[in-house]
């Protein structure tokens, strides 16, 4: 149940390939189809079903990559190994600045059997969060689950006058655990509030899950800028950072939305979308860097996570050492004895 790649393979191409044999990766970015699995492994990837099958971290066999020195190194563990330190986590989101991934074997799931969704709208954003809370603690495990505030709502139901959060629910497995699951997660949502719409809404998102259009589509006028940045945070502080996002950002865009969209025992993402315009591109680039400096800043002072699912980056590199704290250390150390001349990627993760 495994299947090994060149580092460069599409990703989308190998989920079609996959499928046709009866099987998926169950990893499922929005740039499925444009991106590589080397890539996922370099940036610490997730995808939109992680809260069934996990993160990349969670999906990697082992993989193989070429040192600064030349040298090939093989890291595996099948189906686990004790030996010492999980070493395939150092190069898991290292970003190209430790070696060079070439390959890669990743777990493959059998295509379900069966998937049911639902669409249910919430009184409030807190209620929606209190609900993933709940049925994270029980142990359920949705494939599909993605909660948008009031504003983001109005583009996820493709609707202008759709004015609560709006949450994406789905399950699948065998018939009967697929049902059982949907019905336990279905009432739960009850009694926190939930109203169920209907499949249709979350139909019409699995269809055009992969569309980035609307942030190209500004992005290719002038003076247009648009930008995602999703963070992390326990369940006891994501609130505060959700409203403390929106205040700080909602004067330098024309629209701020966000949504939480992978969930775990101690909190959950939160994906905020930017979307404006100005006089002209340059006058674009400093709104962006603005964006950019004032998101990091709340983030390091409420103690998020700076990164989720898309890496570091140049935007962040900046932060790295806030964010990590002592142990970029431990980094800067790794990079110095598998790098020392620093030709790997310079530039990233504060190195």
């Amino acid at each position: 149940m495994t299947v090994t790649t060149s580092a460069n393979y599409n990703g989308g191409r190998l989920e079609d390939e996959l499928n046709q044999l009866g099987w998926t990766l169950g990893h499922s970015p929005q740039s499925l189809h444009r991106s590589s699995v080397g890539g996922w492994v370099a940036t610490m990837a997730t995808g939109q079903f992680s809260s069934l099958y996990g993160g990349i971290e969670d999906l990697i066999v082992g993989y193989t990559v070429i040192l600064a020195s030349g040298e090939e190194v093989e890291l595996s563990a099948s189906p686990r190994a004790a030996m010492g330190p999980d070493l395939r986590q150092v190069f898991i989101g290292s970003e190209g600045t430790l070696a060079v991934i070439v390959s890669v074997t990743l777990k493959i799931f059998p295509v379900p059997e069966a998937e049911l969704l639902e669409t249910i709208a919430f009184p409030s954003v807190g209620n929606g969060l209190d609900f993933l809370r709940e049925q994270t603690r029980l142990g359920l495990r949705p494939f599909l689950v993605r909660l948008y505030d009031e504003d983001e709502a109005r583009h996820a139901m493709v609707d202008s006058t759709f004015s609560k959060p709006v949450m994406f629910l789905g399950t699948r497995g065998t018939a009967r655990t697929t049902r059982a699951e949907f019905d336990d997660l279905t009432e739960l949502a009850a009694s926190f509030g939930g109203t169920a719409l209907g499949s249709e809404a979350a139909q019409h998102w699995m269809a055009r899950r992969f569309d980035f259009s609307t942030v190209e589509n500004l992005l290719s006028e002038t003076g247009g800028f648009a930008e995602t940045i999703e963070v992390a945070h326990t369940w006891s502080h994501i609130k505060q950072l959700h409203g403390a996002l929106r205040k700080s950002l909602e004067p330098l865009a024309d629209e701020v939305l966000a949504h939480f969209s992978h969930v775990y025992s101690q909190g959950t993402s939160m994906y905020v979308i930017l979307l404006g315009r100005t006089e002209d591109d340059d006058r674009a680039i400093e709104r962006l860097e603005e964006i950019w400096a004032t998101a990091m800043s709340v983030c390091l002072e409420l103690g998020a996570e700076l990164s989720h699912h898309h890496g570091g980056g140049m935007a962040r590199s900046p932060y790295s050492r806030q964010s990590l704290g002592a142990a970029h250390r431990i980094l800067h150390s790794i990079k110095s004895a598998l790098d020392p001349a620093g030709i790997l990627n310079p530039g990233k993760l504060g190195l």
